[in-house]
């Protein structure tokens, strides 16, 4: 008996635990390029620096900016005292009903037929996500979806997680600084019949280069001539120009047109709810049954993924697109954003070609639109502004104008000046 007892005493002695681990193998992946920056930027104590790889609007003062419209549904919400309980599978209600509406225009025929399917989403990556994933089961075409050459970095991870083919069209022209519209429609009449195209509805990431709207007819005529499917990421809807109804043209009118589109929304950038992931998906049918039909195959795509989504944001949203006063506010309030931009580019590009007479053409400065702006430096000359300069972007030279102020456009553009000239 003792024996027996001292054999089940005996320790048993394990191999190196880490040699066993399941996640050995696991390799380490690249770090992301934004976090990065962000990294440098708050480890770097010069007070001059600049961080201009952000995509988050900055006041004049460049701090965050908590809009007063979304105080003030806050304080709404607050008096009403809503509960916490969970959103249906495909969100609130309201919400999607006056963000439909927003995007397609108050008398759009598929909004008036109720023939729009639409879900909630975890702002507008979740509704990227879904998007994809509801290709990827049921559209009939080509399981292909063509991106621009720029285009959003996790635009290609979202749509190949989901299952789709993921192609580029070229969209950008680095000599101009501008579009490649004919290289555009070449890839385009190249594509297989029916294939998806992946369109950015305004303010086009990273470039910040838009279609005008006479080439955005010509570009909807040639996806009806070769049977593509539109599918649209709009983030800026009234952050680009400062008109909700300018930014939502080229959706409107490709709806008008009769296409059928997906859509993709998001209220972080328009509302300033970075953090509250506000978003929605959006299908363009033929019917109210049909529309029902696809509704609820959305929800079968959104039940595994996060089961329902966020309220708070949702119900800010939803009251302030409802809310006759806080919605004039809000309109209000985007323009004046959109405007701060606007004003940046017009003073960094009076700075550049006239104040320093920075070699080069800088008209691209003030013809693109949005958050950001490709700038046409080139990689080793943003290493110079980040290391020397303490000006921090992306290595392909887009900046984030919301960075920009009157107390750093003129050391920004000082900095430029010195790097284009090989003097930093």
């Amino acid at each position: 008996m003792l024996a027996i007892n001292a054999v089940r005493r005996t320790p048993v002695v394990f191999r190196n635990a880490a040699s066993l681990s399941t996640w050995s193998a696991v390799p380490g992946g690249p770090p992301d390029p934004i976090l990065g920056i962000t990294e440098a930027f708050k480890a770097d104590k010069d007070p001059r620096k600049i961080n201009l790889g952000v995509g988050a609007y900055r006041d004049e003062n460049g701090k965050p900016y908590v809009l007063n419209a979304v105080k003030k549904a806050e304080e709404k919400m607050a008096s009403a005292k809503l509960d916490k309980e969970y959103l249906p599978i495909t969100g609130l209600a309201s919400f999607t009903q006056n963000a439909a509406k927003l995007a397609y225009g108050a008398d759009s025929a598929p909004l008036n037929q109720h023939a729009i399917a639409v879900t909630q989403s975890i702002s507008g990556t979740g509704a990227l996500r879904i998007g994809g994933a509801f290709m990827a089961r049921h559209y009939p075409g080509a399981k292909i979806i063509y991106l621009p050459t720029p285009t959003w970095g996790n635009h290609v991870p979202l749509f190949k997680d989901s299952g789709l083919e993921v192609r580029q069209y070229r969209y950008f022209d680095k000599k101009t600084v501008g579009l490649d519209l004919e290289g555009l429609k070449q890839d385009w009449k190249n594509a297989p019949e029916g294939a998806i195209v992946l369109l950015h509805a305004c303010a086009h990431n990273p470039t910040g280069v838009d279609p005008t709207q006479a080439q955005w007819k010509e570009l909807s005529d040639l996806i009806a001539e070769k049977k593509l499917f539109p599918f649209f990421d709009m983030a800026y809807q009234g952050f680009a120009s400062g008109s909700t109804t300018r930014d939502a043209f080229a959706v409107r009118h490709f709806v008008s047109q009769g296409h059928q589109v997906a859509l993709c929304q998001s209220f972080a950038k328009n509302m300033g709810l970075y953090g509250e992931r506000v978003g929605a998906f959006s299908l363009t049918t033929t019917s109210e049954e049909e529309k029902k039909r696809v509704e609820s195959q959305l929800k079968i795509v959104v039940r595994p993924m996060y089961s329902n989504p966020p309220l708070h944001g949702a119900h800010i949203a939803s009251t302030i697109l409802s809310d006759p006063e806080l919605y004039e506010q809000w309109e209000g309030e985007v323009k004046g954003m959109a405007d701060r931009i606007i004003s940046m580019r017009e003073r960094l590009y009076e700075l550049l070609t006239n104040s320093l007479q920075t070699p080069g053409e800088w008209g691209h400065i003030k013809s693109q639109i949005g958050m950001f702006s490709f700038t046409g430096l080139n990689t080793e000359q943003c290493k110079d502004l980040a290391g020397k300069a303490h000006v921090y972007m992306t290595m392909d030279g887009r900046i984030s104008m919301a960075g920009l102020n009157s107390g750093n456009v003129e050391y920004f553009a000082q900095s430029v000046d010195a790097a284009v000239r090989g003097n930093l």
